[in-house]
Parts: structure tokens; C-alpha cells; sequence
């Protein structure tokens, strides 16, 4: 098939130079930004009292049992720590380098499935000029380690179904299917197993093919899978006989079945996001409307683009029948969604060049947007945001020029332009990480200087200051480990009242209202700073 990709694509591989380049461009910004809370500071500090402790086994937050998610990047980022230090960067290590690896994994698929350069060329452009994908891509969560070895255990399913049956090659295939998946079990739970096994009856029922069935190898892949996830849960549930229940009952089914995590959402919720991440791609997606409609498989590539349709159907469905949503959930439909609109994109020479000025005005309203907000929202604009935006917003238009002579140009500047303006965001008023709070009352702080968190918990404290803190009538997420360990918190105001004032040196992170309400009591407090989410006064 000849390539209608721009002048100047390499279309029989991507030279090792242009993943360097995208590699440094994707890891541009990892210790730049601040630990965005909750979730980025949440996964920067468990790791970090992994290390401090030197307990592996039982996942801790600010000191309490945690355990809502399996370990597998809290081990990858606490080796991290180990290796380079805790720092910003290293937090986001993990994932970040996981949710790029999605990029060439996409690629070889993609390579694989077509036989063709120019579709694993779009296809790797697909996903890097992907709004969505580049933004949650570049946080500190456990949803891009998920999507990376859930699409890579499917993936390998997929070589697996092209290899002679019995062979070695098949066997090599449903092994490394089998490890990814016992990786994403690992990464974020049992949900691995019901996205993969879903997609496997889905596909079964539209395209009535029963042969995958026969490609398991279930002496072999059984039992790796089982040798790598089970040896936590048994070590786990034998020091905390209260695991088991938590985390499959509580964590799983009672998250998917009720509005117990008050994360509910329409039935179309993920809609919008969806198409925000193809948004760069709508024009050509339109324009192949005709060949994206469905149609029953008859040779080896139609049923492959069967399977990871039922891919995309099936997680969309999943999640969106779940009572528990976050935008993050449809990560694992990205890397499929561009392996199948890779050869409707490489036939017109006007695909990349479109979707790059499409990304380029979206990073320019976004742009404005976060200015025109600022200056509505504090009346003045912070010079850092407004340098950060204009950045953004030249990269997005460099990049969009650039076209004419690589599709790296339009993946550049959407990667960096997203990561311009998440610089700028990290500043926007009322500011989501406790990097400059904690910045200015370190000084205050000493080895043996008592801290408390009082009717709050700010999860970028514990990080950014190296230490937990003692609970103060706030339990929040924390209400689990607080149960188990109860002679650590202070269920209210009265008492740690009584313990501030027999305090020597202590230092506390009150919520605002709470700091009123202490200070119509004369508690004695020295104010050390305060935001529009804490007031951290001092005892001495």
C-alpha cells in the first residue's frame, strides 16, 4: 500500500532517533511540575513510607494501612526512590514511562497486524497526537501502568492467534499474555481480568469464532499467571487477616455496584472525554465514516480489528455501567483505537497535517481559556501562567507548521503543548499541590517537632515534608487504616486541643474553618502561613 503519510516519513520503521526525540520531549517536564493532589502526591507518598519503613508487604498512607489498589508501582517507584532518590520526577517515573512505552507498543502491533510501515506510522501518531492520552499520560496514577499491560496482554493474545498452533512462537505469545496480565492485576486489580475476559465472549458472540479457545496453553499460562500475582495477596492477607474483605468486596464489587466512592456518573459520561481524545482526528474519522462501519470479519486482519473493537466496546461499556468514574477509566481504549484507525488515516496525505492544527487550536483555547479564568478568578494574572501558556501556544502552532515535513512535528507539539500548559495549571488559583506551603514552614520544622493534620488531609504534606502526621478528626479515604489503627488519631477537637498545649514543639495544618474555631477558643498558635486550604500555625 503506498503511503499517503507527509514527505520525509520513514515508512519502514521509525528511526531509533525519533523515539529519542519523543522520549526526551515526554519526559520534558517530569520534575518541573508539582505533585498535583489528590492522586499524585497519594502515589508519591505510599512508596516513600515503603522505603522509610522498609515494609514492602502492607501498602501505608500518612502511616495507615492503604488498600484500595495492588503494589506493583508502588514497588516500582519506591526501587525509584531507592535508586535516585524521592524527588518529583522520580514519583512519575513508573507511570509516565509506561503510558510513552503505549506508543511503540501500538507501533510494533500495528506493524504486525498490516505488514505495513505507513499504518504503524499512523498508528504511532494517532496515539501521541491524542489530547487525552497526553495529558493523563504525564500524571503520577496507577491508570497508565493499567492500560499499558492490559493492551499488551491483549496484543500478545493477538500475535498468539497468527502463530501455528502448538508451535513454540504460539507458546512465547500466551506466556508474555499471561505475565502482562498477572502485571495489570498487580497494577490495579481483579477489573484486568473482567476487561479481558469480556472482550474475549463479545468477540466469540459477533464474529462466532471459537478458535481462540484453543490458543490458551492453561498448563503453562495459569500457572505463571498465578506464580506472579498470588505470593502478595497470600503474604498480605496473612499479616492483615482484614485484606481479603476490603480489597475484593469494599474495593471491587461494592466501588462498581453502589455510589459508596461518590464517583457516579451519567451512563455518558465517557462520551465527551472520547471524543476530546480523538478530537484531532474527527475530520479523517469522518471522512472514513463509510469503511468504520461494522462488518462480519472474513479473513486474519478483519477478525483482529473485530477483537479490538470489542476491545473499545467492551471497556467503554464496563466502566460506564460502573457507579464509580473517573476520566481516567477509558485509558485502555487508546492504544487499540489507534491501531484500528491507522489505515483509514494513512491513505489521505491531509490526515496529520489536519489533526496537528486542530491540537494546535486546542492548546490555544485552552490557553486562553486558563488566562481569561485566572484573570476572572484572582483579578490579576501570574506572569508564570501567562509565560506558560504563551509556550504552549507557540509549540502548538511550531509544530502544526511543521507537518509539512514530519508527522513527529505534530507529535512534539502536542506532547509538549499539553505539558506547557499543565505547568501553567499546576499554578491556577486555588493551587492543587502543598509544594510552596510546605516550602515555606520547613524551616519551622524540626526532627522531633510534633505534626498534626487537623480536620484535613492535604496529600502533598506527607511527600513534599517527608513525614506523616498525626489525624485530627478527619478520616476521609484514611477511614479504613484508621479503624484498624485508632490509638493514632485524635477523633476530636477537644483532645487534640489537650495535646497541643502539653506540646513542646508541634506544628499544625488546620483547615480554615477549624483555625477559627481554635483561635474563638485561645488556643495558643503561631501562624506560620496559610493558603486558601490550610492555616499552619506553630506551638512554640
Amino acid at each position: 500500500m503506498a503511503s499517503a503519510l507527509p514527505a520525509g516519513v520513514e515508512v519502514r520503521a521509525i528511526p531509533v532517533g525519533v523515539w529519542v526525540l519523543l522520549a526526551l520531549a515526554w519526559f520534558a517536564t517530569l520534575g518541573w511540575r508539582p505533585l498535583v493532589e489528590p492522586d499524585e502526591a497519594r502515589y508519591a507518598e505510599i512508596p516513600r513510607e515503603m522505603v522509610h519503613s522498609g515494609d514492602w508487604v502492607t501498602p501505608r498512607l500518612n502511616g495507615f494501612k492503604y488498600f484500595e489498589k495492588p503494589p506493583l508501582q508502588y514497588w516500582a517507584t519506591a526501587a525509584a526512590y531507592s535508586a535516585f532518590g524521592v524527588e518529583e520526577w522520580t514519583a512519575r517515573l513508573w507511570s509516565c514511562a509506561l503510558a510513552f512505552l503505549c506508543i511503540p507498543l501500538a507501533y510494533a502491533f500495528a506493524r504486525s497486524l498490516y505488514g505495513s510501515g505507513g499504518e504503524a506510522i499512523a498508528a504511532a501518531a494517532v496515539l501521541a497526537v491524542n489530547p487525552y492520552f497526553a495529558i493523563i499520560g504525564q500524571l503520577n496514577i496507577l491508570d497508565s501502568g493499567f492500560c499499558f499491560f492490559t493492551v499488551a496482554s491483549l496484543f500478545s493474545f493477538m500475535r498468539a492467534r497468527t502463530c501455528e498452533l502448538r508451535s513454540r512462537r504460539e507458546l512465547g505469545w500466551m506466556s508474555a499474555a499471561s505475565a502482562a496480565l498477572a502485571l495489570a492485576v498487580l497494577s490495579k486489580g481483579i477489573a484486568a481480568l473482567v476487561l479481558i475476559g469480556g472482550t474475549l465472549v463479545l468477540h466469540m458472540l459477533v464474529t462466532r469464532d471459537l478458535r481462540h479457545w484453543r490458543r490458551w496453553r492453561l498448563p503453562v499460562t495459569i500457572p505463571l499467571f498465578l506464580a506472579i500475582t498470588v505470593p502478595w495477596f497470600i503474604v498480605v492477607s496473612q499479616r492483615n487477616p482484614e485484606f481479603p474483605r476490603f480489597f475484593f468486596i469494599h474495593e471491587h464489587f461494592q466501588r462498581f455496584l453502589t455510589d459508596e466512592a461518590d464517583r457516579e456518573g451519567p451512563w455518558w459520561f465517557f462520551i465527551p472525554w472520547l471524543a476530546f481524545a480523538l478530537l484531532p482526528w474527527l475530520v479523517p474519522i469522518w471522512n472514513a465514516r463509510g469503511k468504520l462501519q461494522w462488518r462480519r470479519p472474513t479473513d486474519d486482519v478483519g477478525i483482529a480489528r473485530a477483537m479490538l473493537w470489542s476491545w473499545c466496546a467492551f471497556v467503554l461499556f464496563f466502566f460506564s455501567i460502573s457507579h464509580s468514574k473517573l476520566p481516567t477509566y477509558i485509558l485502555p481504549m487508546m492504544p487499540a483505537l489507534a491501531v484500528l484507525l491507522a489505515p483509514h488515516l494513512v491513505k489521505r496525505a491531509t490526515s496529520i497535517p489536519i489533526a496537528a492544527w486542530i491540537t494546535s487550536a486546542v492548546v490555544l483555547l485552552v490557553a486562553i481559556g486558563l488566562v481569561v479564568g485566572v484573570r476572572h478568578r484572582a483579578g490579576e494574572i501570574p506572569s508564570v501562567i501567562l509565560i506558560w501558556c504563551a509556550v504552549g501556544a507557540c509549540l502548538g502552532i511550531v509544530a502544526a507548521l511543521g507537518t509539512r515535513k514530519s508527522w513527529i512535528a505534530a507529535a512534539l507539539g502536542c506532547v509538549l503543548g499539553f505539558q506547557a500548559l499543565m505547568m501553567a495549571y499546576s499554578n491556577y488559583p486555588p493551587v492543587r499541590n502543598s509544594k510552596s506551603l510546605v516550602a515555606t514552614v520547613r524551616p519551622s520544622i524540626g526532627p522531633g517537632t510534633q505534626l498534626f493534620s487537623v480536620n484535613q488531609y492535604r496529600q502533598g504534606v506527607a511527600p513534599y515534608l517527608g513525614r506523616t502526621l498525626r489525624m485530627v478528626m478527619f478520616r476521609g479515604e484514611l477511614a479504613f487504616g484508621i479503624e484498624q489503627e485508632s490509638e493514632r488519631f485524635i477523633p476530636t477537637l477537644e483532645r487534640f486541643i489537650e495535646e497541643w498545649k502539653e506540646a513542646a514543639d508541634a506544628v499544625a495544618f488546620i483547615e480554615p474553618a477549624t483555625f477559627e474555631q481554635l483561635r474563638a477558643r485561645n488556643v495558643p498558635m503561631r501562624t506560620l502561613a496559610r493558603d486558601r486550604r490550610s492555616v499552619v500555625v506553630a506551638r512554640k
